[in-house]
């Protein structure tokens, strides 16, 4: 049953963006085949984790702001597609974050992550905070970057409705932190796949 309502919200979900927002999304390489992943997104919108959970084929987790919890419809919404209430306290503590994901990625669960850190105020790509590459070395799960355009413009940070433009998701190919060059300091490891990551996510931007 549980499965079933997630599988139903999902597809009510795509169908409203589809419908609103002419929702479109572009794979430019396969999905990986094993268990779990990490998806990691530009993040301009609380309409994000909406739209990256209605898109990705698996269910995602994400940690959310207990704010967005505060509103029957929303909070029944959110959490059936992954969301996980933290506190404002909990969501700026790097340490309870990397547990979190690392707890969920070690039960198989695949994650959804905002390296940014917080919204973006003009739509652009901000420089990533390090808790992605820690989180994905650590685990050796294959980070999927995705770049979502139109969600900026559709619902901006402080926007209390949703505006009908256009919203397309371009997911990248997948980043693997055993590629990483041998013989590096952890530091430098983590600092190489952070400018991956970014890297990824910029040429995702940048793209039609």
């Amino acid at each position: 049953m549980r499965h079933l309502f997630y599988t139903l919200t999902k597809i009510f979900c795509f169908i409203v963006l589809k419908l609103y927002n002419r929702l479109s999304v572009r794979w430019l390489a396969s999905l990986p085949k094993e268990d779990p992943v990490i998806v990691v997104a530009n993040h301009c919108s609380n309409l994000d984790p909406i739209i990256i959970g209605a898109l990705f084929p698996r269910r995602l987790r994400y940690l959310a702001k207990s704010e967005l919890f505060s509103t029957l419809g929303m909070s029944l919404l959110i959490r059936t597609l992954g969301a996980i209430p933290v506190k404002k306290q909990d969501q700026q503590s790097a340490g309870a974050a990397l547990k979190a994901f690392l707890d969920l990625l070690e039960k198989g669960e695949n994650v959804l992550l905002f390296p940014e850190g917080a919204r973006s105020l003009n739509g652009k790509l901000q420089p990533l905070q390090g808790g992605v590459a820690l989180i994905a070395m650590k685990s050796g799960a294959p980070v999927i970057p995705a770049f979502i355009k139109g969600s900026f413009e559709s619902m901006p940070p402080g926007a209390s409705f949703v505006r009908p433009n256009r919203i397309q998701v371009t997911f990248g190919e997948a980043i693997y932190p055993r590629e990483l060059e041998t013989g590096l300091s952890a530091k430098d490891s983590r600092q190489q796949f952070l400018d991956r990551v970014y890297e990824a996510l910029e040429n995702l931007e940048k793209s039609d």
